[in-house]
């Protein structure tokens, strides 16, 4: 089967109802999982198919069933729709037009380990999300009546507050931050019980796998990262949006799916605001799967690529992403409080010429230091943002420790925050 997959049928009117989302997808199947203490099928298939996580971290999704599964207590499912990467927006289009895709895959997930109860996490800024999984809930009361309690929970936003343990700490606390391991939400999540927490595509892609299985998934992508993804491309692109890429096809084909740029493009940052810059001529021709990427120091991540033109400039860039992000701790570890700030107020020096010869070598020093060093991984994301952009941008940031800011500075920017920090930036 050729693309789109999680994208087929798409209304451009709004969400599928029940009844059209069974005419392109068919009915899901009935669980062929027995008993708990049995081997359920579909961990099995899932294990067959290679699928991993799409939130970023690319675990292996059986391997997470399989965990809650071997753990004590009746599991719970929770659907992370979360999207606290400002340049995203693939969850929230799956929840807000295929509604339909994720309850399956959570029902199947709850099947496969014997769950009792599914929540889905969506975004308190995303309303258009939440009402669409609260209709098509309303549309399936075949599922309350199987047993399982289905509650769709608004996230206070945030970039951290999408974190597994911060969904699991808010539905258990109100307090949308990330916890300390051990133990892991698999072993003690809600209400102290084994929790699965997937995201929106992670969860679609389980409820097309459990209809199709693995050697269909398999059919398209590569034999180390099969199957299809979810990607937001932005930037100088003239046709932005969410593109659905089989593995291993070419940054270019995705960009000419997308009427190609508008302009040159200096860089590429991928995987986000967490993620790594890759030099214009690093990305041409680039394959758009795990060991390729890794090649140049990145991956998708939760999938995000973002086209930088050449008439931005990087280090204004650079240090209002890493100012936002700097604010957006959860403000629990010092290596990431301070850390990270300390990082942001360097880099708005070197951009103003202030920042002195030894201003370099503290960057590099300081993002050093907080990666491994927090409750999340958030510091880790920002340190390397940071120096690919260094690394990348070493031009750039030279002629401004020199000169101060530049004329581009004052120019729109490209990278994307959310509104409540445009406005008060």
């Amino acid at each position: 089967m050729s693309l789109p997959r999680l994208l087929a049928g798409l209304d451009p009117a709004g969400a599928l109802p029940l009844d059209a989302h069974v005419a392109v997808h068919g009915e899901l199947p009935p669980s062929t999982a027995g008993r708990r203490q049995d081997a359920p099928a579909l961990i099995e298939e899932l294990g067959r198919s290679g699928l991993s996580g799409r939130g970023g971290a690319g675990f292996p999704t059986a391997q997470k069933l399989g965990a809650v599964l071997a753990a004590r207590g009746r599991p719970v499912i929770v659907v992370n729709g979360c999207e606290g990467e400002p340049a995203s927006e693939k969850d929230r289009l799956l929840l807000e037009r295929t509604p339909h895709l994720v309850i399956d895959g959570a029902v199947a997930c709850a099947r496969a380990v014997d769950a009792d109860q599914i929540i889905f996490a969506v975004d308190a800024d995303a309303p258009t999300a939440r009402w669409a999984v609260q209709a098509a809930l309303a549309e399936r009361p075949d599922t309350g009546r199987r047993g399982l309690d289905t509650t769709v929970v608004a996230i206070p936003p945030g970039y951290v507050s999408g974190q597994e343990s911060a969904i699991v700490n808010f539905v258990n606390r109100g307090i949308p931050k990330p916890t300390a391991v051990p133990p892991m939400v698999f072993e003690r999540g809600v209400g102290r019980r084994p929790t699965l927490v997937n995201n929106a595509e992670t969860v679609a892609q389980v409820g097309l796998i459990a209809r199709c299985g693995a050697d269909w998934f398999r059919r398209l992508g590569t034999q180390d990262q099969p199957g299809s993804a979810l990607v937001t491309l932005t930037g100088a692109i003239a046709e932005p949006g969410v593109f659905e890429i089989e593995y291993g096809s070419t940054l270019d084909s995705l960009i000419a799916a997308a009427g190609g740029t508008v302009s040159p493009i200096r860089a590429v940052l991928l995987g986000g605001y967490g993620g790594t810059w890759v030099d214009s001529a690093g990305a041409i021709g680039l394959r758009l799967a795990a060991e390729p990427l890794r090649v140049v120091g990145a991956s998708l991540g939760p999938g995000v690529i973002i086209a930088l033109p050449e008439s931005a400039c990087p280090v204004a860039e650079t240090v209002r992403v890493a100012t936002w992000l700097a604010g957006e701790s959860a403000g629990q570890c010092g290596p990431c409080v301070h850390g990270l700030a300390a990082i942001a107020r360097t880099l708005a020096d070197v951009a103003d010429g202030r920042g002195g010869p030894e201003a370099g070598g503290r960057l590099g020093r300081w993002a050093e230091l907080v990666t491994r060093r927090g409750a999340c991984a958030h510091p880790d994301g920002v340190a390397r943002f940071v120096a690919s952009a260094l690394r990348v941008f070493a031009d750039e940031f030279a002629d401004h420790a020199h000169y101060g800011r530049c004329t581009a500075c004052a120019r729109r920017p490209v990278l994307r925050l959310p509104e409540r920090f445009a406005l008060a930036g």
